[in-house]
């Protein structure tokens, strides 16, 4: 089949997601294994408009009502069309890219089997990885710009159960968030996200499935069936096999379990505008989360939302070293003191430091902010 088909296709999928990912025979070979050659004509249709009524889909793809549900049943399957009705109760078919968050993030959140073919894919979007970040290497100042005006990937829930101090206060790093108040109420604790869902579904942590298939298993927790998603996602997620749906009993026991192991919660939000409701909160891990990964190897851009900041009190401070050990993001070090210290620019205010600090030592100060981080330069 001529690759003329595959390039087209993925410029249009491409498009469907934020970042300026290359297109290259990496990117072609992984639509090769996924997508067939009438379901790309298909994926066409979405090339001027990524989100579109049935109507609209009619006359963009000169198809059948019926021609188009049995593309849109099997490449939702497949985690590249998100068919669940608008706020207005209307049905709207979204296309979505290969990776943040698409195809990538629901082929690795069913169950895996360790198939040749789930090993070939995995294979491809490690090498695909690595081809972003030499393409974003290799055009670092003109796409810096671009991390530096997108809003933040996701927000970080806290772990609170240690004392938090102060109501806000000014972070001189970081650019403050402004939230409209005639918007939704930013919810901060776990518990009460959960408590505001009816639908709630769960799968495997797409990012550890994806280094379990390498043969790179996580070293910070054997939890996998612990991303979870709400509302119509969960819906979507059940519907197409990728999860399961789960009562509210089962969410709480996860998420304390992700607790114990150290994972931080990472809340996400609809093209990620933390006014509207959380769609998902994935358990992340230090060693395997993408977003931290990829960070770590100048793909992308450090980029958070969070309404919490630790602080660490040098008098209590024993400098035991685990603060720095299970920091995600490795924003805790000694300082000159030999007592750990925060780098307010690097900290995403998860609390696991405090959760695991056995002296009391460290506070979690409020005051909604933006952590931005660019990708290293590695060349």
């Amino acid at each position: 089949m001529s690759k003329d088909i595959y390039k087209q296709a993925a410029r249009t999928i491409i498009k469907a997601g934020t970042l300026p990912f290359p297109i290259n025979d990496t990117l072609i070979g992984i639509l090769q294994l996924l997508l067939t050659e009438d379901e790309l004509t298909f994926i066409d249709a979405f090339k001027r408009k990524t989100s579109q009524t049935m109507e609209e889909l009619k006359k963009s793809s000169k198809l059948e009502e019926n021609e188009i549900l049995n593309y849109v049943k099997i490449l939702a399957k497949k985690g590249f069309i998100f068919n669940q009705p608008n706020s207005k109760g209307v049905m709207v078919f979204r296309l979505m890219p290969v990776l943040m968050v698409g195809a990538f993030e629901y082929i690795f959140m069913k169950k895996i089997n360790h198939t040749e073919e789930e090993k070939m894919i995995a294979e491809l979007f490690e090498k695909y990885f690595h081809d972003v970040s030499d393409f974003i290497q290799s055009n670092y100042d003109t796409i810096l710009p671009i991390f530096e005006n997108m809003r933040p990937y996701d927000r970080t829930l806290s772990i609170l159960d240690k004392s938090v101090e102060g109501s806000e206060i000014e972070i001189k790093l970081g650019k403050i968030l402004e939230v409209p108040e005639e918007q939704i109420v930013l919810t901060q604790k776990v518990e009460e996200l959960i408590d505001k869902f009816d639908d709630i579904a769960v799968g495997h942590c797409f990012c550890r499935h994806h280094k379990d298939i390498l043969g790179k298993p996580c070293k910070q927790t054997k939890l996998r069936e612990n991303c979870f998603t709400f509302g119509k996602s969960a819906k979507y997620v059940a519907e197409q096999g990728f999860g399961r749906l789960i009562s509210k009993g089962e969410a709480f026991k996860l998420m304390k379990l992700s607790e114990a192991d150290g994972l931080v919660h990472k809340a996400f939000h609809p093209n990620s505008d933390i006014t509207k409701e959380e769609t998902s909160i994935c358990n992340c891990c230090k060693d395997c989360c993408g977003t931290l990964e990829w960070w770590r190897m100048g793909l992308t851009a450090l980029i958070n939302s969070t309404n919490y900041l630790s602080l660490i009190n040098e008098e209590l401070c024993v400098a035991c070293g685990t603060c720095i050990e299970k920091c995600p993001v490795d924003a805790i070090e000694l300082n000159d003191n030999n007592k750990a210290e925060v780098n307010d620019q690097y900290c995403i205010g998860c609390g696991v430091c405090a959760h695991f600090c056995s002296e009391n030592a460290i506070v979690l100060l409020e005051g909604v902010r933006k952590v931005y981080v660019p990708p290293p330069k590695l060349k």
